[in-house]
């Protein structure tokens, strides 16, 4: 996505790449009866159950029952001014200020050609260690955007407006811990602190998924795995108690403090194998 970013009287042209995207596993929807593919048909509810092609859909707005206004296309682009096409600097803040809760998209951000404009954004925002804040069209919508820099790379965040944010509706906690609680609470939660390390976490039940679609290429059977061990442990302290020592017992390293950098995405989304190791799906041949 082309766009550019207006500093002060500094006008820098960039483009938007998607930082992240979602891996799902695609399943069709079939009659479980002749397991035949569902499809989905878009019809007139004015005209017998035609069907409509997508070229001959317009969007519109109900203003009251059966009413509605159509908007084109053009009316749309009608609606855009100049600012809105641009990423207009607002101010800059520090990047605690901004409620995580606020963050949406991620986006990276590359120079188009005010390489000088660019890389002077970039070292001030870094050095000074600030946020740009700003307003922009992102595709259809109006957005909230975040300019930051992370390990040398410029990032674009959207955000969500303030009237977008939705209160917390859970209960107040007035149940306080005692001083022996938030001891060994704390204890527990030093002996759990490490550095971020995002690539140690990995998609297993994606993984089960894959290895469970090739067995039943195979033919075979799945079975559920086996529970696991142990109850529930109500008593709070007991809890803490136990936690803490099943945590000591552990023998694993402490990771110093460390920045992590974002990847590419050559590397963050290698594909995954069929069948990878170690995926604990059991299977057992078909009755015949």
């Amino acid at each position: 996505m082309k766009t550019s970013i207006n500093f002060g009287l500094v006008y820098i042209p960039v483009v938007l790449s998607i930082s992240a995207k979602v891996e799902e596993i695609s399943f069709n929807q079939l009659d479980k009866k002749t397991n035949s593919r569902v499809r989905y048909i878009k019809t007139c509810e004015d005209c017998n159950g035609k069907k409509v092609e997508q070229s001959d859909i317009v969007k519109a707005y109900q203003y009251k029952k059966d009413n509605y206004v159509v908007f084109s296309e053009e009316d749309f682009d009608k609606l855009k001014t100049d600012a809105d096409k641009t990423i207009r600097i607002d101010s800059f803040v520090n990047l605690d200020e901004i409620d995580p809760v606020y963050y949406d998209k991620h986006y990276y951000v590359e120079s188009d050609g005010n390489d000088k404009g660019y890389s002077l954004l970039l070292h001030l925002l870094e050095s000074e260690n600030k946020v740009a804040v700003a307003k922009s069209m992102i595709g259809s919508k109006e957005k909230i955007i975040a300019l930051r820099v992370k390990d040398g790379n410029m990032l674009l965040s959207t955000l969500f407006f303030e009237h977008e944010i939705q209160g917390n509706k859970a209960k107040e906690v007035k149940n306080k811990p005692s001083s022996q609680e938030l001891e060994l609470g704390k204890q527990l939660l030093q002996s759990m602190s490490a550095a971020f390390e995002p690539e140690k976490f990995k998609d297993e039940y994606a993984e089960r998924v894959k290895a469970a679609i090739e067995l039943k290429i195979e033919g075979k059977e799945l079975e559920e795995p086996a529970a696991a061990q142990g109850g529930k442990i109500i008593d709070l302290m007991e809890a803490l108690t136990q936690s803490i020592k099943n945590d000591n017992k552990t023998d694993k390293p402490r990771a110093k403090k460390a920045v992590t950098k974002p990847k590419t995405d050559a590397t963050a989304h290698r594909k995954s194998t069929v069948r990878p190791r170690g995926v604990a799906v059991r299977a057992k041949a078909r009755r015949a």
